[in-house]
């Protein structure tokens, strides 16, 4: 299982309930954008950021 390298503990990233981090270990995942979708991945437990990514969604593609 993955771990946080700040503070040690478990996360984890499913498939499901991604956006809402229902889970206690699930990676935050906070989508920012309507056409360009910017993501930043943060850790459950002490809220550091883990990573960020970008896609081309909306319109132009057919992606939510």
């Amino acid at each position: 299982m993955a771990k946080c390298p700040h503070c040690k503990q478990p996360v984890t990233l499913e498939k499901t309930h991604r956006e809402t981090g229902d889970l206690p270990d699930e990676i935050h995942k906070d989508v920012v954008g309507a056409v360009k979708k910017e993501i930043m991945y943060s850790c459950p437990h002490c809220d550091a950021v883990l990573g960020f990514g970008f896609f081309i969604g909306g319109f132009l593609t057919g992606r939510p």
